[in-house]
């Protein structure tokens, strides 16, 4: 009889720690939505403390919910074989990342569950709890992950089984009638590559009309391509990038008059991570007349501009020895003095290599960090040409004859860099300190023979993560992390902040005192480059969808793309 009762009236559980709990883990999700300008630190907690959270709302009901032992222990496993479920059965892109969104959702429905379902009988309270937790793992085994904003890590998601942006490419590509052909022969590069001549995003010798709604960019064309985060390298009419095309990574050359493709060199690879997706990450390089490409999963090409023949290929994974970082290989290949230069971030002397531009064999290696974003580029240093190359490991200054180093700087970090280092003059380097942490001057001088250097500031006030800057007239403007700043390059102290723009990108005029903002959200927008406050001139929208590429400007067109869409625009002029 008293066991009869015990069913039918169960002893309370210890709910209030569970809440608690929940309520905290939710709290953190949220916080990155509610604060305007979220620290790394606080970034970092709202993504691992609801998981904290989440394990121990398990140890809460294993330990001191009040719940009978079988309700315990059967709900315990119970739980944990609804998560292996969902892992195995949900679609690939949310294994791993996703996979912990998916505990946090099922934790917080079991204990909603659980509330709900209170005063029910003992064999009913626990099986509703576990109901909804089968219902929220349910859902995300409905669900893709699409990749995240860089500005708060929110996720992307959509239903499984609708159609990407790449399916719906691949699709109209198959019904395309034919490609667009060129007898020109292939001009300079007036934008041979990552970021432009300089890789600093600087466009001397132009001035936009800071009115667009009297005069209105004009759009030439826009085109599907395939996922990617590359951007362009022009010359003439030929506009060069990277992209996936299903299971083949390709090099594509299109028409900058029309948007038709030329050529395109396709080759089964296909890099994918949860965060930014699938697809190549380096922009192509042109230099004399030759076209070199690196895929993110190291397969280094060098083609004819002209065609898309292939000249010679390399492989990245088997010359550095390792399997490519989580981000992929990302290096846009730097050429000098008769070599091809890239990140590849093997051990000992297979961080950097350089291979020969003839025959593509492995002239020389030199030590560097494990992994990077960044690309090689040459630079005049305390009065000699070096190769700056940020990693994990810090800075190093390689010497392009050899590989051997100048000078290096050691500062290791745990997270990623993404920026490229930027010189002033001819001492002075910027660098971002990594994640949410500041930009670092550093001021180099030559004692005899040696580089010495030393740092002359740390600002908090501009914290990049993967958004490139640009130095003006004693200014730096940039992202902090996803709101445009300026700080002074003499103190570092900030100047403003301003312009939500996301994980946007820029470029600076400088003859006109411009930024041309690029942002997150596909937003175009003109800003004047001024120490004294955020002026935004004007603006306009270009895309719909997520935009992390860099903008390229060639006179008055512009060239943009992000993983879905390409654009050409002619630009009004001041």
């Amino acid at each position: 009889m008293s066991s009869i009762s015990a069913r039918l009236d169960p002893s309370p559980l210890r709910l209030w720690p569970a809440i608690a709990l929940l309520a905290i883990l939710w709290l953190f999700r949220l916080l990155p939505r509610l604060i305007e300008d979220p620290s790394m630190q606080l970034l970092m907690a709202a993504f691992f403390a609801p998981l904290v959270c989440a394990v121990l709302i398990l140890i809460w009901w294993v330990v001191a919910s009040r719940a009978t032992w079988r309700e315990r222990v059967l709900g315990l496993l119970a739980f944990l074989a609804l998560a292996v479920i969902g892992f195995f059965v949900g679609h690939p892109t949310i294994r791993g990342f996703g996979t912990l969104g998916a505990v946090q959702w099922g934790a917080s429905a079991f204990v909603v569950g659980l509330v709900v379902s209170r005063w029910s009988r003992l064999e009913r309270r626990t099986a509703i709890g576990l109901v909804a937790a089968a219902l929220a793992f349910g859902y995300w085994a409905m669900v893709r992950m699409d990749g995240v904003w860089g500005g708060d890590f929110k996720a992307e998601r959509s239903w499984r089984w609708s159609r990407t942006a790449e399916d719906n490419y691949l699709t109209e590509r198959e019904s395309r009638s034919g490609g667009s052909s060129l007898d020109e022969p292939l001009a300079e590069a007036e934008w041979p590559g990552f970021r432009g001549p300089g890789r600093d995003g600087v466009v001397p010798g132009l001035i936009l009309a800071e009115d667009w709604q009297a005069r209105p960019p004009r759009e030439l064309w826009r085109i599907q391509v395939g996922p990617g985060w590359s951007s362009f390298a022009v010359a003439g009419r030929r506009i060069f990038t990277q992209e996936q095309r299903g299971e083949l990574e390709a090099v594509v050359a299109y028409d900058a008059e029309n948007g038709g493709q030329l050529w395109a060199h396709e080759y089964p690879s296909r890099f994918f991570e949860a965060m930014g997706g699938a697809g190549p990450r380096a922009t192509p390089t042109l230099a004399g007349g030759m076209l070199f490409a690196l895929g993110a999963e190291g397969l280094l090409h060098r083609l004819e501009p002209e065609t898309g023949e292939v000249v010679w290929r390399a492989d990245l994974r088997e010359d550095s020895q390792r399997e490519p970082p989580t981000w992929g290989f990302s290096s846009s290949p730097l050429v000098v003095d008769g070599v091809v230069i890239v990140h590849a971030g093997g051990e000992g002397d297979r961080g950097v290599l350089a291979y020969g531009v003839d025959d593509g064999r492995l002239r020389w290696g030199a030590p560097a960090g494990g992994h990077t974003y960044s690309s090689p580029q040459l630079s005049r240093v305390a009065g000699e040409l070096s190769i700056p190359m940020v990693t994990d490991a810090g800075l190093t200054l390689y010497d392009p004859a050899d590989g051997s180093v100048m000078w290096k700087y050691d500062w290791p970090i745990k997270g990623y860099r993404v920026l490229q280092p930027l010189v002033i003059g001819d001492s002075t380097l910027l660098m971002s300190t990594g994640q949410g942490v500041g930009t670092r001057r550093l001021d180099l001088r030559r004692e005899g023979a040696s580089l010495v250097g030393e740092e002359r500031w740390t600002s908090r006030g501009l914290k990049p993560d993967f958004n490139d800057y640009a130095a003006h007239e004693g200014s730096l403007y940039g992202f902090d992390p996803n709101i445009l700043a300026c700080i002074d390059l003499e103190t570092g102290e900030r100047r403003w902040k301003g312009g939500r723009y996301g994980a946007g990108q820029l470029l600076l005029l400088p003859d006109a005192s411009q930024l041309l903002v690029l942002g997150e959200k596909g937003d175009l927008v003109l800003v004047r480059a001024t120490p004294e406050r955020h002026e935004e001139l004007t603006r306009m929208k270009v895309f719909e969808t997520k935009t992390w590429n860099h903008p390229v400007l060639v006179g008055d067109r512009l060239y943009l793309r992000n993983a879905q869409e390409a654009v050409a625009l002619a630009m009004p002029l001041g």
